[in-house]
């Protein structure tokens, strides 16, 4: 976004100011994608996770909720800043992703996507159609981020937690899902796990294990609104040696209100805008 008004500033277009709108989304769409490539061509340790997020519970409110007379907006602008919209989108190429925003969370018509994107209009049918597909799981379990969600997400983290301080092992099961996941993104800097975990007892076991092996640290817990939903973020006053400093688990529930994915962010770039304990 910076760098699409720092162009417009040096050698934007000479046109009516209610074209430029469109001027400048065609540029940051553009920018967003050479970024995207650059991401995914720099090599990465271990599972790669969106950056983490903090403001108020109103500050998210704030945003303008998914018109529901819109067809063409399926996802709301609050729901696509949430980690699980945001990890589910690494499923798509970097134009499947950008024809997906525009068209479902941006409401662009496909014409108005096929120019921002510099393709045809029977193209970006095809990708949208694709990146729809690749959204399938996350649509199976979507979670629209409104008070009733964010009620029911910070009943089952404090369920955990309470679970986890009691060192309850059928008690830290209970709050999981059967086929529970989890991804853990520490970039080489930390202790981590060096790809997904999945199943109910594992899961459990693993973060039995580390809240025992943080106790020793001095760990600060808390609940707070992380890419517009409740998530858990630990600070350790006296980390051990390849310990993260902070950690944030952010939880997708299932049907039942279980915990379905625990996405632990570690790396210190990661969670820049999250403020200290």
């Amino acid at each position: 976004m910076q760098e699409a008004f720092s162009r417009l500033l040096a050698c934007g277009p000479d046109r009516p100011p209610d074209e430029l709108g469109r001027w400048l989304a065609r540029v940051a769409t553009n920018l967003a994608l050479d970024a995207l490539r650059r991401r995914r061509r720099r090599p990465y340790t271990g599972p790669w996770l969106p950056s983490a997020v903090e403001a108020s519970d109103a500050a998210w409110s704030a945003l303008p909720a998914p018109d529901e007379a819109d067809p063409e907006r399926r996802y709301g602008l609050v729901e696509s800043a949430t980690l699980a919209f945001l990890a589910a989108l690494e499923a798509l190429s970097p134009r499947q992703r950008a024809v997906l925003l525009l068209r479902d969370v941006a409401g662009f018509s496909a014409a108005e996507t096929a120019r921002l994107v510099g393709s045809s209009d029977a193209a970006v049918r095809v990708q949208h159609l694709r990146g729809r597909r690749a959204m399938a799981a996350y649509d199976a379990r979507r979670a629209v981020p409104d008070a009733e969600t964010r009620a029911r997400a910070r009943a089952a983290l404090e369920r955990f937690l309470a679970a986890l301080a009691a060192d309850d092992p059928a008690a830290i099961e209970a709050s999981l899902a059967e086929d529970v996941v989890t991804l853990t993104d520490a970039a080489g800097e930390f202790t981590a796990l060096p790809a997904a975990l999945t199943g109910r007892a594992r899961v459990a076991r693993l973060y039995r294990v580390a809240s025992r092996h943080r106790d020793a640290a001095e760990p600060t817990i808390e609940i707070r609104e992380i890419n517009a939903m409740p998530a858990i973020v630990i600070s350790l006053a006296k980390p051990g040696p390849r310990m993260a400093p902070r950690t944030i688990l952010a939880c997708s529930l299932d049907g039942e209100g279980r915990i379905a994915a625990i996405h632990a962010l570690l790396a210190r770039r990661k969670l820049a805008g999250v403020a200290p304990a």
